[in-house]
């Protein structure tokens, strides 16, 4: 017996679908003789070809019209991660029960906000770079108008129906409701906006118009209601109808409500105190520390760094004090005010050492606002004589104010069965998640400004997608926990959020040519490509 032919494949098109049969060939007695060894089924002519070209090993030399071409590249394991990561979790059906285009369009919003940032006409011109619009279900070119701008208005109708799903997945009874408030800032012009307006800018980017974020999380930081309000809104204003929400709208009729010193105030305590199933926690103000000194209720020897310390109100004696001391921030409280005190004997250095001469108006409307841009007025005693300024550093109030460096109150009105000094404290420390929200959605990874919309209709539904990319964003980082854990630090450290979608966007689908036979292949990812999606427990 002679061998002829090693395996290969030959291509029966005959049949009413083409069918490849593997064989070899060898003369035996004089005769040409064939051994099938199986076929293949289910493959079009073109596959069977290529697979036919790789039986016969044929390599053809760079430059020749058959050899192996890469027609396109584009970024494809961010987007698949991302959007099977939002169908297993639901999200899809979150939006609406049936899927409709316009939950698709919506879907390839929120992955390409945690992906690409920018406008929608940017993410929507996104198509020669990214298969993220073709594996929403979208073929050909995108249209901002028909892909974006109109099913964002169906998601913002949506929005209670998708709250009250995230709030049923997410929120407990009797568990801790973290609650805060932002805001981020325009430019340009919104005049018939009712949004846009001028308030308290805590970006400290004044002569900008903004407007107001309020912003539900779970005890564990997860996002479940988001609400824009507009820019001169009060914070402590939006707290009852919040609370109301939570149990009227999302049913949670027991709950322990967290909000930071300016949102509980005691006008909203006294509001809310009596509401059946609330309890809450909460921060005092400096004057509220300062109202519980002088009624003797508290003293400075009390706070400590190492144990909460508790104190009852024998006035209200549903209320709880938990008097706590931060080494932390009694050292860069301490560092700032020493800073802000020799910025401030600098300035007053250089008026009293002017040459030009001023009358006291003029002297005094000086210091007053050196001591109005550094706060540093209560520290400082000074006066005009003969046309000199004459200034001192009251250095006793300035130790009387450091003994309160790091010194912080929690106020709540929790039994003491339900959570212990110590847990009551973490409880609101845990507000700490949603300041971290909100730096993610503003500033870090989705970056919620520049706002590009004029609509209001639009800018609520703007800022409610970035809330649902957080949603996402949230839940990889709950994932990948034991990726960043296992990082270095300092020079060491490899791994951040943004370096991983990074490493996913570098899984691609190529566009490629072989034997004048065009097809897709996605490049296999590499060891620590691997180990993302094994924890994301996501499948290219």
């Amino acid at each position: 017996m002679k061998l002829l032919r090693p395996l290969h494949l030959e291509i029966q098109t005959h049949r009413l679908n083409p069918v490849g049969i593997l064989r070899s060939s060898f003369r035996q007695a004089g005769k040409v003789m064939h051994s099938n060894h199986g076929r293949l089924t289910g493959l079009n002519l073109d596959q069977l070809k290529l697979i036919q070209a790789a039986f016969a090993g044929q390599a053809l030399p760079k430059g020749h019209p058959d050899a192996l071409q890469i027609l396109q590249s584009r970024e494809y394991g961010a987007s698949r991660a991302v959007l099977q990561l939002a169908k297993e979790l639901e999200l899809d059906l979150a939006l609406y029960s049936r899927p409709e285009p316009w939950v698709k369009d919506v879907l390839a919003m929120v992955a390409g906000r945690l992906i690409y940032q920018g406008s929608k006409l940017f993410l929507s011109h996104q198509g020669p770079n990214t298969t993220l619009w073709e594996q929403c279900g979208v073929q050909g070119p995108v249209d901002v108008q028909t892909h974006c701008y109109e099913p964002m208005d169906r998601l913002l109708q949506r929005q209670v129906g998708i709250q009250k799903a995230l709030a049923r997945k997410h929120l407990q009874e009797g568990r801790l409701v973290l609650y805060d408030i932002t805001s981020s800032y325009f430019e340009g012009q919104y005049e018939d906006s009712e949004i846009v307006a001028f308030g308290y800018n805590r970006d400290g980017k004044r002569k900008h118009e903004q407007m107001v974020i309020g912003l539900i999380c779970n005890q564990d930081g997860c996002p479940v209601g988001v609400e824009v309000f507009a820019g001169n809104t009060q914070d402590a204003s939006t707290v009852p109808d919040k609370i109301r929400e939570v149990q009227q709208r999302y049913g949670i009729k027991k709950l322990i409500f967290v909000g930071d010193r300016g949102m509980v105030t005691q006008a909203n305590y006294e509001k809310v105190k009596d509401w059946q199933g609330l309890w809450t926690i909460s921060a005092l103000t400096h004057q509220q520390i300062l109202d519980l000194l002088e009624r003797k209720l508290i003293t400075p020897e009390l706070f400590d760094e190492r144990k909460v310390v508790e104190v009852i109100d024998p006035d209200h004696p549903k209320l709880r004090y938990c008097l706590c001391r931060n080494p932390e921030t009694k050292a860069r409280e301490g560092a700032t005010r020493q800073r802000l005190l020799e910025l401030t004997q600098t300035g007053l250095e250089k008026i009293a050492q002017s040459k030009r001469k001023a009358d006291a108006a003029h002297i005094g409307a000086r210091v007053g606002k050196l001591l109005a841009k550094y706060k540093m007025g209560k520290f400082v005693s000074w006066k005009v004589k003969r046309s000199k300024l004459i200034w001192s550093v009251d250095q006793k109030k300035v130790q009387a104010e450091e003994v309160w460096d790091g010194c912080y109150v929690v106020r709540s009105d929790v039994p003491k069965e339900e959570l212990a000094a110590a847990e009551t404290v973490a409880g609101y420390k845990k507000l700490e998640l949603v300041e971290q929200a909100f730096r993610q959605i503003k500033t870090v990874q989705l970056e919620v400004r520049p706002v590009y919309h004029k609509l209001d209709r639009r800018i609520r539904s703007h800022v409610f997608l970035c809330m649902l990319a957080y949603y996402l964003q949230w839940h990889m980082k709950q994932r990948l926990a034991p990726l960043f854990a296992q990082d270095g630090t300092e020079k060491n450290r490899r791994w951040s959020f943004a370096n991983v979608l990074e490493r996913l966007k570098a899984i691609r689908q190529e566009r490629a040519k072989l034997n004048g036979i065009e097809f897709d292949q996605v490049t296999a990812p590499e060891r620590d490509q691997q180990s993302i999606l094994n924890l994301l427990k996501v499948k290219l």
